[in-house]
């Protein structure tokens, strides 16, 4: 089963870009599936027209398989209450850059499963792979795809989450460890995350779920994809190895933050849910704020947003969404499909090794 869905896609290399919205292009996720990977664009922040534009514009710089990721999160439970005492604790932050919080905070991002507009879209285009973080879409929607032709892919951080995916007839699970740069993929932010690893969390799902598993966290090199092959997994999923390529939507400040050896930590005040950044001014002004304090994602995001462009306005990098896992000290900055290529021979090369 695991060498038929890669051998089904016809990738040459294990080895798939993750699909982070704000730093995926078409230019990089062409030039993966090119290279025998499969390239990945994130639209579960882009409204249906933009991600109509980058499928397309994708596809005319490949004919191979590509990933598209959509979000599939719980609609935002507004509570007026706590979204005010949020704006009130970030004010002096706005202030000190000659500017004023937003006056309430909107709920960005719609779920996926809340409406047909993107399921439309993807139905129109087909892309080879759909595959959807922080849930599950409708039947129906899992349904419709499947009849198109798409192969389903969903991010699992446990067990149980593994399970649901299962039971919906998906195709692939990929197994995000805590490591993982990004957005967890949990299912519901208010349980309990068990932190696993990405050793652990794949060698439990591969022993537990008759479905290929793609493992994800902390890979940055083909040693590192080669002994999570060992896992049992079927592929592996990589992020943060491509953050620095040219093809990447990461700005400068970024892509010098993370060559720069900084550590991570996980965070809820970026957005609302739990994600994995690079510590900068953000986490520090955040790292007293109780969890309770914080509205739901994506509405926290509104502000979170808006704080980083009036920073930037004034010069001050250190407000940006700067997602990275924790094997962010070994990025590399070449091109997305030379990458690709010196990832493959590194991970030949171990297993020459042995």
């Amino acid at each position: 089963m695991t060498c038929e869905f890669i051998t089904d896609l016809g990738l040459r290399a294990p080895i798939f870009q993750a699909p982070m919205a704000g730093v995926s292009t078409p230019a990089m996720a062409a030039a993966v599936s090119n290279a025998g990977g499969l390239g990945a664009l994130g639209v579960g922040a882009s409204t249906p027209e933009s991600a109509r534009r980058v499928i397309q514009e994708t596809r005319a710089l490949t004919a191979r398989p590509f990933n598209v990721n959509v979000f599939c999160h719980a609609p935002a439970l507004a509570d007026s209450d706590r979204e005010r005492r949020w704006i009130e604790r970030a004010r002096p932050l706005f202030e000190s850059f000659g500017a004023t919080p937003p006056a309430r905070l909107r709920e960005i991002y719609a779920p996926f499963q809340a409406s047909d507009a993107m399921l439309e879209v993807l139905l129109e285009t087909r892309p080879a792979v759909v595959s959807f973080h922080f849930g599950l879409p409708r039947p129906d929607q899992i349904e419709a795809l499947r009849l198109a032709g798409c192969r389903l892919m969903a991010t699992a951080t446990c067990l149980a989450e593994a399970r649901q995916i299962a039971t919906r007839g998906l195709d692939a699970i990929i197994a995000q460890g805590w490591g993982a740069g990004g957005h967890r993929g949990v299912f519901d932010t208010d349980a309990t995350d068990e932190r696993r690893s990405t050793q652990a969390l794949t060698r439990q799902l591969v022993r537990e779920i008759p479905l290929p598993i793609i493992a994800a966290g902390g890979l940055m090199n083909g040693a590192d994809i080669e002994r999570a092959l060992s896992w049992g997994a079927a592929a592996t999923q990589l992020g943060t190895a491509f953050i620095r390529c040219p093809e990447s939507a990461a700005d400068d400040a970024y892509r010098a933050h993370l060559a720069s050896g900084a550590g991570t930590v996980m965070t809820r005040a970026i957005s609302g849910r739990p994600a994995r950044c690079l510590i900068n001014r953000f986490t520090a002004w955040a790292e007293e704020a109780d969890c309770k304090d914080i509205p739901a994602y994506p509405n926290t995001y509104d502000l979170g947003k808006a704080l980083n462009v009036a920073a930037k306005e004034r010069g001050e990098t250190g407000f940006g969404a700067q997602w990275a896992g924790i094997g962010k000290a070994r990025g590399d900055s070449l091109p997305a499909g030379e990458l690709i290529l010196k990832l493959e021979e590194e991970r030949r090369a171990a297993i020459s090794a042995g």
